[in-house]
């Protein structure tokens, strides 16, 4: 949290006990990939006086830190995660068509692929995301 409330300062913000407890929802819950409706639901068990208002522009303050990535499961919403994983590495998600359970795949084989693309097209490649689509073990009985 100290690295989380250095880099608030270097970009002129502060760590905020409303944004405090939006990136404590996100972390809590580091294996949900939330919504911010659901990120909203758990802060105002404790902060009841919080908007929903507050929750967004937070999760774009977050986001443009490089703090938490917006995620898109072709589900109809958006969700937020950590952006990297304790290890700081990316990680991957599989999508089930049928109940469409998330799970993570904590391989990340594509550094070189993203250094082969660069050397061959004269790219800086600043992320990747990558989504396998499917069915769970559940949904294949």
């Amino acid at each position: 949290m100290e690295n989380l409330k250095k880099r608030f300062k270097e970009n002129g913000h502060k760590m905020t006990t409303q944004r405090r407890a939006i990136l404590d929802a996100i972390v809590e819950n580091r294996n949900e990939h939330l919504t911010p409706e659901e990120i909203y639901d758990i802060v105002k068990i404790k902060y009841p006086e919080i908007g929903i208002a507050t929750v967004y522009r937070t999760l774009q303050l977050l986001e443009k830190l490089n703090i938490i990535c917006r995620l898109n499961f072709d589900d109809g919403y958006n969700r937020y995660e950590l952006n990297y994983d304790s290890e700081g590495e990316q990680h991957h998600h599989l999508i089930c068509l049928d109940c469409g359970r998330v799970m993570e795949v904590k391989l990340d084989h594509l550094k070189s692929l993203e250094r082969q693309i660069e050397e061959e097209n004269d790219f800086k490649v600043v992320d990747h995301n990558v989504k396998f689509f499917g069915y769970c073990a559940n949904c294949q009985k």
